[in-house]
C-alpha cells in the first residue's frame, strides 16, 4: 500500500496492483518530485491542498496513481492518468474513488494518448517500465514537445539511475536532474 502524502487528501492510502508489472514510485521519490514541482512553479508557501491549483497534469504509466492523485490532491487540475493494464486502470479509478480525488482515467498506451488531440498539460509525468528502451522514452518525449507540452510546461521522466539519461527535443529549453538512490528524475522545460 501508498498513501498520499499532502494536500486535500492527505494520508489517505491507494491499493496498489498485484504481480511484477508495476513498480510504484516510491514515498520518498513521489515527496522529492513534489518538493521540486512546487519549488519550480513557485509555490511551497502555499497551503499544501494549494499548490497546484490551476495547473493541468498529465501522468503517463500511472500504476497504481500515486502519482496524479497526488497533484490532484495538491489541487492540479484537470488530471490525467494513463495506464495500459485495464485492471490496473480500474483499480486507480477505485483510487480516486476511495480519495474523494477528482482524476480521469484511460486505460491505453501511452503513444496513443500522446498522438490523439487532447488539450495540452502544464506538468506531464511519465514512469515507464524500466524495461523500455530510452530511445523509445525519447520518441515519447519528441512527441509531447509538438503537441501535449503546454507553453512555459514541464516534463518529468522517472528511469533507473542504471539507464542512460534521455536526450530532450530542442524545444526543451532547460533540462535538469535528480537522483534519488537507483532512481533517477529528469526534468525538461519549454518556455
Amino acid at each position: 500500500m501508498s498513501r498520499i502524502i499532502a494536500g486535500a487528501a492527505k494520508g489517505k492510502r491507494l491499493a496498489t496492483p498485484k504481480g511484477a508489472h508495476t513498480r510504484p514510485t516510491t514515498d520518498r521519490t513521489r515527496e522529492a518530485l513534489f518538493s521540486a514541482l512546487v519549488s519550480w512553479l513557485g509555490t511551497a508557501d502555499e497551503e499544501s491542498d494549494k499548490q497546484l491549483a490551476g495547473v493541468s497534469f498529465l501522468d503517463l504509466y500511472a500504476g497504481s496513481g500515486a502519482v496524479g492523485l497526488e497533484a490532484a490532491s495538491r489541487g492540479a487540475g484537470p488530471v490525467l492518468l494513463v495506464e495500459l493494464d485495464k485492471p490496473t486502470a480500474k483499480l486507480i479509478q477505485d483510487n480516486a474513488r476511495s480519495t474523494g480525488l477528482s482524476a480521469t482515467v484511460r486505460a491505453e498506451k501511452a503513444q496513443a494518448v500522446v498522438e490523439s488531440p487532447w488539450e495540452q498539460f502544464d506538468i506531464i509525468f511519465m514512469d515507464p517500465p524500466y524495461e523500455i528502451a530510452t530511445d523509445e522514452v525519447e520518441l515519447l518525449l519528441a512527441g509531447l514537445a509538438g503537441a501535449r507540452i503546454a507553453p512555459r510546461g514541464l516534463v518529468v521522466v522517472e528511469r533507473s539511475s542504471r539507464d542512460r539519461a534521455p536526450e530532450w527535443p530542442a524545444s526543451f529549453t532547460d533540462t535538469w536532474s535528480r537522483k534519488y538512490g537507483e532512481t533517477t528524475l529528469y526534468f525538461g522545460s519549454v518556455d
